[in-house]
């Protein structure tokens, strides 16, 4: 049965650390959750790397011949440090730990469980999948920097057509086929899998458009992407 109560999110890293902590996303962004939480919801809130993670992992390959897994664990410490951060700006509203692995018994002492990452291979949004299958729900709301999903990368192609909805299988064909740490992909190729085979559709909402955000939470119409 779908648990209507529950929102999971995947939040990006880039809206978290851009370049630096972006302090007035953070500020909103706590302003708009506690307000749903008035409201009776719960949050699983799994937090991504961003260019932090990106940058310790460019060092080591400058240095390095770091192997897929070493990047990983990397990527996994900068999650970790992400989530920490905001556990702590949530305050009371979150429980007293972040959880990194996502499978477990997720017990809300407090409105907010803050996830991270738990091993090599499984990304933010893998581990959004697995927290919306361990407690039922059926949605999954991925916040990033851009406003759609796009037919191709606009950062490269100014010709690049937003998408509205989508089915899983024609998202699949637009991504990569095989997860690497740091992919730079709307949501990665093995979580888009799992959340296909479990029957999960997933919001794209950007991270500066907190109305958009609010109006996905509430069941109002959006600005974004659905794949379903």
């Amino acid at each position: 049965m779908e648990n209507k109560e529950y929102i999971i999110i995947s939040l990006g890293g880039s809206l978290i650390i851009p370049d630096q902590i972006d302090v007035n996303f953070l500020k909103d962004f706590k302003q708009l959750i506690i307000a749903q939480i008035e409201k009776g919801k719960k949050f699983v809130i799994v937090t991504g790397g961003g260019k932090l993670c990106r940058t310790y992992q460019n060092v080591a390959k400058e240095i390095s011949n770091p192997t897929s897994e070493d990047l990983d664990w990397i990527g996994i410490a900068a999650l970790k440090l992400n989530a920490e951060l905001l556990r702590v700006v949530f305050g009371e509203y979150a429980n007293s730990m972040v959880v990194s692995n996502l499978s477990d018994n997720l017990s809300f002492e407090r409105p907010i469980i803050i996830g991270s990452a738990y091993k090599p291979g499984q990304s933010t949004d893998w581990g959004a999948v697995i927290a919306a299958e361990n407690i039922g729900s059926k949605i999954v709301i991925n916040l990033s920097n851009t406003d759609y999903v796009y037919d191709s990368d606009p950062n490269k192609n100014p010709n690049a057509k937003k998408i509205e909805k989508m089915s899983w299988e024609d998202y699949r064909n637009l991504i990569p086929k095989d997860w690497n740490p740091g992919l730079n992909s709307p949501f990665d190729p093995i979580a888009s899998k799992k959340a296909e085979e479990l029957g999960i559709e997933v919001h794209f909402i950007s991270g500066g458009n907190l109305e958009s955000v609010k109006n996905c939470i509430d069941n109002l119409p959006f600005i974004g992407t659905t794949i379903k």
